[in-house]
């Protein structure tokens, strides 16, 4: 603020100390903060603050962090689920390490180095629980884990952090997460010595848009769903769910056996907009052994143009051959989108005529039958299959769309019908024949599914 020439030396210093005391306080977290949103007092060496989307988790950890450099520690570990998400939210984001910063102790972030460093020495570094290995080694006095509940090898990550989180004499872990029924998880929910505080989406309501919160209401409110991602509850299952966890994991796999076909699947959103539920996209395979195999979950916020090239990265890198798009939303704007981005892809559009339940049903069968594997841990999708009560007139998760897209693509036919199973399942009969006796072909006009079948006497 201009201060004019006339006023006095002692005036000057009183306006210049009322605006630096009105800076300081706008900085001050705990005048800001609900009393929800703190870090709980006292010792304690790991603070777990589990609550719904949007109650202000992010603003919580970076706050901590800044509090943690402020008090003199100096070695830190920022962990996300990927390096993308370290950056664009715990660093980049809106409520960042950068953006609650006060300008008179603000870091620098150097991406290169995976390094974030304060004017006082202290750094922060950033590691990616797709390389748990890089935890490995260096030591720290703090760290702050966001969404641990969606990491894909979270207890490898967790132990690696725990061995070198010796440094000084209070070395303190903050996890950030809206928490999911995983094992660690659910360990640490369960651990007296941790100390578990949060919240629900309401809570921040007052910096929540209006449409946001009505669309929420309206679509989750009253739903497993919504309990866990409104109001940070860990659910383990789902009365009426058509996949159970015990489930999956009985049939997860770690390594990918040989495969004969991978389709990539995508459920569009409706429309781009803030508010709008995410696309999903899944890639999946059948094996040679006639298994199903999910490799990949890769959904997400995106607009038509993002979700096209998620979609179409993750056909090429998995060595995929078809890409599976639902249409009942997009018609043929789904393709043109597509194709816009790559015109050489091999595409199918599928149209939903039957309920929900319906064509998920066969797909949940087939997890009945121990013959789909997930590859390493989909914690996403796998919360969505297991939330989802599959009750009239309740909307499936779009991440459960693809997959049932996916598989029906791969294993049980066209439109979920069957009939694409039955014909691979006589195909595995007449391959085992063929190897304990020849057989002749089959008239050209014979069904090869009839034909597939055992023959009795006449």
């Amino acid at each position: 603020m201009a201060i004019a020439p006339h006023v006095s030396a002692s005036k000057r210093a009183l306006i210049a100390a009322l605006e630096q005391k009105a800076l300081q306080q706008r900085y001050d977290w705990r005048r800001h903060a609900r009393p929800n949103q703190l870090a709980p007092t006292g010792a304690w060496f790991v603070w777990f603050l589990k609550a719904g989307r949007g109650f202000g988790k992010t603003r919580s950890g970076a706050e901590w962090v800044r509090q943690r450099v402020d008090a003199g520690f100096g070695r830190m570990a920022l962990v996300a689920k990927t390096p993308a998400d370290a950056r664009d939210v715990m660093i980049e984001g809106e409520s960042g390490l950068l953006a609650i910063a006060p300008p008179w102790h603000r870091p620098t972030w150097q991406p290169s180095n995976r390094r974030v460093t304060w004017p006082n020495g202290a750094i922060a570094t950033v590691y990616s629980d797709e390389v748990p290995g890089q935890l490995r080694g260096p030591q720290h006095d703090s760290a702050w884990c966001d969404e641990l509940a969606k990491y894909r090898n979270p207890q490898e990550t967790w132990d690696n952090l725990m061995f070198g989180l010796r440094l000084g004499a209070d070395p303190r872990v903050c996890v950030t997460t809206t928490p999911t029924s995983i094992a660690l998880v659910k360990g640490l929910l369960h651990d007296p010595r941790v100390i578990v505080t949060g919240g629900s989406t309401y809570d921040n309501q007052a910096n929540l848009a209006e449409p946001f919160l009505a669309m929420i209401r309206a679509r989750y409110e009253g739903t497993q769903l919504g309990r866990q991602e409104l109001y940070g509850d860990v659910i383990e299952q789902a009365e009426g769910a058509l996949w159970t966890r015990e489930r999956i994991e009985t049939a997860r796999r770690k390594i990918i056996p040989p495969l004969r076909r991978i389709v990539v699947a995508i459920d569009p959103a409706a429309t781009s907009k803030g508010t709008s539920d995410e696309t999903g996209i899944i890639v999946a395979a059948v094996g040679e052994d006639g298994d199903g195999y999910v490799l990949d979950d890769v959904s997400g916020h995106y607009s038509p143009a993002g979700w096209a090239g998620r979609a179409i990265a993750a056909y090429h890198t998995q060595g995929a051959d078809r890409i599976v798009a639902e249409v009942n939303n997009g018609g043929e704007m789904v393709e043109h989108t597509i194709r816009t981005v790559d015109p050489n892809v091999s595409y199918t559009a599928v149209h939903a005529s039957r309920g929900k339940r319906t064509r998920a049903e066969p797909v949940a069968a087939l997890y009945e039958q121990g013959r789909v594997h997930h590859i390493g841990l989909l914690t996403e999708l796998e919360d969505q299959m297991c939330v989802w009560s599959a009750s009239d007139g309740e909307a499936s998760p779009d991440r459960v769309d693809a997959l049932v897209w996916a598989l029906t693509e791969l294993i049980t036919g066209d439109g979920g019908d069957g009939l694409g199973f039955l014909a691979y399942a006589g195909e595995r009969i007449a391959a085992s024949k063929a190897q304990a006796e020849p057989t002749p072909d089959p008239p050209v006009d014979e069904n090869p599914w009839i034909a597939a079948l055992p023959r009795g006497d006449p």
